[in-house]
C-alpha cells in the first residue's frame, strides 16, 4: 500500500486535533505544554512548531484566543463577576484580563458588558436602543456542504470548525473559492443549552469521499434575506433577535422550514473581533 502525503498529512491533522479538544475541554486549567505534546503524540522539542506551521498561529495565540472568546460569551450572555471571569480565563487579576481584553475587544470588561452589541436586548425591549442592520433578499442556490456536527452551547461550535479546518488541510481543500459555513438548527432560548445542534461545514469546488465525523449536508435554495453583521461572534445573539423580532415581523415574509445558516467571510485567526464579516441567512417561504 503506497502512502500519499496527504495520508501522511492526515495523521499529523488527527493529531493536532486532539490538542485542540484537549484545550477546549481544559480552558479552566494552565494548559502545560508537556502535556499537550504527550496528547499529540509529538516530541516536546518540536510538536510546536509543526502545530504553528499548520494552524497559522502559535497555542499561546491559540489559548488566548479561544479564552478571550468564551470571557465575551460570559460577560455578555450571563452575570459571572468580572473578576471570576479573569480567574477562568486564566489571568492572575482583574487588572491584567482588563488590559488584555480591551486591546482585542476594544473596551474594558465591563463596558463591553454594559454596552456591547448584546446589550441592546438585554433587561428590556429592543426598542429600549436603536439598530439597524442591513437585509438583502437574495436568491441562493442549493449547496452541498462538507460538515461535521457539534451538541452543545453555540459559543463552543469553535472545536468543530478546528475540526473541519484540520480536515480541509490534510485534504489541501482549502482555497480560496472555499466557502466556511455554520448551520444552526434550534432557538438557544428555547433549548436546553446541551441539547442545541449545529454543524460546521465548508462549501466546496469538488466532491471527495467523506468518513465520519464528516457528512454531506444539503443546504436549501431559494430565497433567503442575509442579514450583514459586523463584530464579535458573543455579540451575534442580538443581530438575530432584531432580524427575528424586528425586520422578519415588518416585512411581510414567513420564514421557510429550514434552519438559518451563517457564512464567514474571514478568519478570526487574524482577524480583531470587532472587524469579523458574517452573513446571516434566514430563509424565506
Amino acid at each position: 500500500m503506497v502512502t500519499t502525503h496527504v495520508t501522511l498529512r492526515s495523521n499529523y491533522e488527527e493529531r493536532l486535533n486532539r490538542v485542540i479538544a484537549y484545550i477546549y475541554d481544559h480552558l479552566d486549567e494552565e494548559i502545560d505544554l508537556q502535556k499537550l505534546a504527550d496528547v499529540a503524540c509529538m516530541s516536546p522539542y518540536h510538536w510546536h512548531r509543526v502545530y504553528h506551521a499548520v494552524r497559522g498561529e502559535t497555542i499561546a495565540v491559540t489559548v488566548k484566543r479561544l479564552r478571550l472568546h468564551r470571557a465575551a460569551g460570559y460577560l455578555a450572555h450571563s452575570d459571572m463577576p468580572v473578576d471570576e471571569v479573569a480567574q477562568r480565563s486564566g489571568y492572575p487579576n482583574r487588572q491584567s484580563f482588563t488590559r488584555i481584553f480591551k486591546s482585542v475587544y476594544g473596551m474594558p470588561p465591563a463596558q463591553y458588558r454594559k454596552n456591547g452589541g448584546h446589550s441592546r436586548f438585554t433587561n428590556g425591549s429592543p426598542e429600549r436602543a436603536p439598530i439597524m442592520y442591513s437585509v438583502e433578499i437574495k436568491n441562493v442556490p442549493a449547496m452541498k456542504a462538507a460538515t461535521t456536527s457539534h451538541s452543545g452551547s453555540y459559543m463552543e461550535v469553535g472545536k468543530a470548525f478546528d475540526r473541519l479546518f484540520g480536515w480541509l488541510a490534510a485534504q489541501d481543500l482549502m482555497k480560496d473559492t472555499t466557502r466556511i459555513i455554520g448551520v444552526y438548527y434550534d432557538d438557544p432560548d428555547s433549548i436546553p443549552e446541551a441539547e442545541l445542534r449545529s454543524q460546521a461545514g465548508a462549501v466546496l469546488s469538488s466532491s471527495p469521499d467523506l468518513t465520519a465525523p464528516f457528512e454531506y449536508t444539503e443546504i436549501q435554495g431559494g430565497s433567503y434575506a442575509v442579514l450583514k453583521y459586523k463584530g464579535p461572534y458573543a455579540d451575534m445573539k442580538a443581530a438575530y433577535q432584531w432580524f427575528y423580532g424586528e425586520w422578519l415581523t415588518e416585512s411581510g415574509r414567513e420564514a421557510a422550514n429550514a434552519p438559518c445558516f451563517e457564512e464567514y467571510l474571514n478568519n478570526p485567526q487574524d482577524t480583531a473581533p470587532n472587524d469579523l464579516m458574517t452573513n446571516i441567512h434566514m430563509p424565506l417561504k
